[in-house]
Order: C-alpha cells, then sequence, then structure tokens
C-alpha cells in the first residue's frame, strides 16, 4: 500500500515537473513588437519587403545585409532610419524555423519584391500618437480652467494688455 502512495506520489511529480517545462517553453518565445502584423499567434519571423531585411520576433532583432555579411542589429540599418515599419507591409514567415531566414533570401526578395502588399494587415498595437497634449504638463490644468481664475489674474491680464496675453492679440 505504501508503494502504491509513492508511486502516485512520485507520478504526481513526473507530470508536475513535465507541465512547469511546457509553460517556460511557451514564455521563451518573444512577444511581436507593437508595429507587427495582428493575428500570429506564432511567428519567428517577418520579412521586410520594402527594405529587404528580416526581423526575428524572439531576439527582437533585424536582419539585414551589409557590409558584405548578414548582420543582427535591434535597429534597421540608417538608409532605413525613417522608414515606416507600421505602414510598410510584413510578410510573416510561417514555414521557416531556424536561425537563418536569409537562406531563402533569393527566393523571398523575387516573391516579396519591394512594394508588395499582400491581405490588408493592422498593427499588433495601435500606433502611438504624439501631439502638443501628450507633452503638456498636466499637473497646470488648473491655469486653464475658467473656473480656477481669481481677481488677481484678471487684474494681471488688464495690467499688461500692451504684451502678448496668449491669445495671438497685442
Amino acid at each position: 500500500m505504501k508503494t502504491i502512495k509513492i508511486a502516485i506520489a512520485g507520478l504526481f511529480l513526473l507530470v508536475a515537473n513535465a507541465t512547469q517545462a511546457q509553460v517556460s517553453v511557451n514564455v521563451n518565445i518573444g512577444t511581436p513588437p507593437a508595429w507587427g502584423p495582428s493575428g500570429y499567434s506564432e511567428m519567428e519571423y517577418y520579412y521586410l519587403p520594402d527594405v529587404e531585411a528580416y526581423y526575428d520576433v524572439r531576439a527582437s532583432q533585424f536582419i539585414y545585409f551589409g557590409g558584405g555579411r548578414w548582420v543582427r542589429a535591434t535597429r534597421l540599418p540608417r538608409q532605413y532610419r525613417n522608414y515606416d515599419l507600421y505602414g510598410g507591409y510584413k510578410v510573416v514567415l510561417n514555414d521557416y524555423h531556424g536561425r537563418t531566414p536569409y537562406t531563402y533570401f533569393d527566393r523571398h526578395r523575387v516573391k516579396y519584391y519591394k512594394g508588395y502588399h499582400g491581405a490588408p494587415q493592422r498593427p499588433y498595437r495601435a500606433r502611438p500618437v504624439y501631439g502638443y497634449n501628450d507633452r503638456h504638463d498636466h499637473r497646470d490644468d488648473r491655469r486653464h480652467d475658467n473656473r480656477h481664475h481669481d481677481k488677481h489674474d484678471r487684474h494681471d491680464r488688464h495690467d499688461h494688455d500692451d504684451h502678448d496675453d496668449h491669445r495671438g492679440r497685442r
């Protein structure tokens, strides 16, 4: 009886350990970049036809040809610093698993030529929008609320009519 209990406990630990190993494998898969196409649960690489480069999702690195060899870097090369990753088309390479997707570069370059656009894509996360309100210091919002102006504010405005009052008048 005691042997059966030990065997069951051992089996339980073995199953629990195998489950933990499965979880750690799934955690190691990289998170797609915000600009990556949505709707793909497991992908390793994108091919970016407009810049003839790859993106390694797991390593969060671009792979491009430069200086006579394939280079891995966190950014695209200087000549593409203004390339719009949100707007450019990304080919999801579901059929390749390995470390060197550029092995098939000649094939990718022909099939997915510069300017190639397949099905419409939406980014994984929306493009960040930067504007005036994003840089505005919200701690001083009370300055812009008419309910909080007191008699001193009104008095100061009248004393300085000959100066710009920040409304475009002089």
